[in-house]
């Protein structure tokens, strides 16, 4: 595989309704795609970095910044035995796995065009329909919230996760379980807490969820493993599982119980590979989380979800719930049994609709 030539675009679409979390609200998604090129077949990656660095340091700026000035210059016009080889060559780079991800993962869907195989393939794992849950931001009222779970229920999606943050916790799980029952439910802080909140988060036990995500410090793995131990309610890791050192940390310290893998925000799938392998050498339960991604960054996460250790609904819903129109050509839909089928063709099995992406392009730039 040879690295032609390379596009970059900032792209902006409108998200169908504003998402709210612990960090603020979103009302578009704006994001970097990315377009490698090798005689005649184009593989497409995205990067999940946001507007503004709240969810992580990265952001489109800085994504954009390192892909043109030091990761594509690195790989442009060189030949690569696999799209793994490629994080060899920028070394040197130091953090910003969100930009390497986009790159990397474009690499990877090129390779599979090639090859002419769907990407699930190259990865390990054949095509399977992928379980889907929905995430649901934070809204302005219970009633509001309690509409939104019956309206994705009814949609059939196997798993509810809703975001919480310090006063908006307990009395919507609480509401929730009063109106619906037994159904799988989970929450979603995006280390909105800290350690002061344990009393809070522990009477959390009572609802029987199914984990309570990412609750402390983004980048803590000793105060969860305590937290862990004072709540019966699993803990799931996101943002703290920068790699696959840190999901072997977080295991040996006992700071979680489920990983959540998102190999837009890990760094691609050489890093993902290799927590996928540590959890299935420790029979940790996975599960592919979402980051608002296009329909090509959606597809990426479905081919990955096909292995074996991501055994719990993920957060790859259908392209409606975000944006009309989606980027791409088939939209991604979930089936009345609520799974999701991984795109058939090879590699990813989508492609961008050339008018979509001109119409959503704020910026672009091309290497060759």
């Amino acid at each position: 595989m040879r690295i032609a030539a390379v596009e970059l675009s900032v792209v902006r679409l409108p998200l169908v309704r504003p998402f709210e979390t612990s960090f603020g609200q979103m009302a578009a998604r704006e994001f970097v795609l990315v377009a490698v090129h090798d005689d005649g077949a184009v593989g497409w990656g995205e990067c999940v970095a946001d507007a503004d660095p709240f969810y992580s340091a990265e952001s489109t700026t800085t994504a954009w910044h390192v892909l043109t000035k030091y990761l594509v210059p690195a790989v442009i016009g060189r030949t690569f035995a696999h799209a793994r080889d490629l994080s060899a060559a920028w070394r040197r780079v130091r953090g910003h796995p969100m930009a390497k991800a986009a790159l990397e993962m474009a690499a990877w869907d090129l390779e599979a065009r090639q090859a002419s195989r769907p990407l699930c393939e190259l990865l390990g794992a054949g095509a399977r329909p992928i379980a889907s849950g929905v995430s649901l931001g934070i809204e302005p009222t219970v009633d509001a919230l309690l509409a939104r779970v019956e309206t994705e229920l009814a949609a059939g999606y196997r798993r509810i996760k809703i975001k919480i943050k310090p006063g908006w916790d307990a009395k919507p799980v609480e509401a929730i379980r009063a109106r619906f029952g037994a159904i799988p439910l989970m929450v979603d802080a995006n280390a909105a807490y800290t350690p002061a909140d344990a009393a809070t988060l522990a009477s959390l036990d009572r609802f029987d969820l199914m984990m309570i995500e990412q609750p402390l410090h983004y980048d803590d793995l000793v105060q969860h493993a305590a937290l862990q131990r004072s709540i019966r309610t699993a803990v799931c890791l996101d943002e703290s599982i920068t790699g696959p050192a840190a999901a072997a940390d977080a295991l040996e310290l006992g700071s979680c119980r489920i990983i959540n893998i998102k190999p837009g925000r890990m760094g691609g799938f050489g890093p993902s590979l290799a927590v996928h392998e540590l959890a299935v050498a420790r029979n940790v339960p996975l599960w592919h989380g979402g980051m608002l991604e296009s329909g090509i960054g959606r597809a990426h996460n479905l081919h990955l979800s096909t292995l074996e250790r991501f055994v719990l609904p993920g957060d790859v819903a259908a392209s409606r719930r975000y944006f009309v129109p989606d980027l791409i050509d088939h939209p991604i839909e979930v089936a009345p049994d609520g799974t999701v089928a991984v795109p058939p063709g090879p590699g990813i099995g989508v492609i961008p609709v050339p008018s979509r992406l001109s119409e959503a392009t704020l910026q672009r730039e091309e290497f060759r």
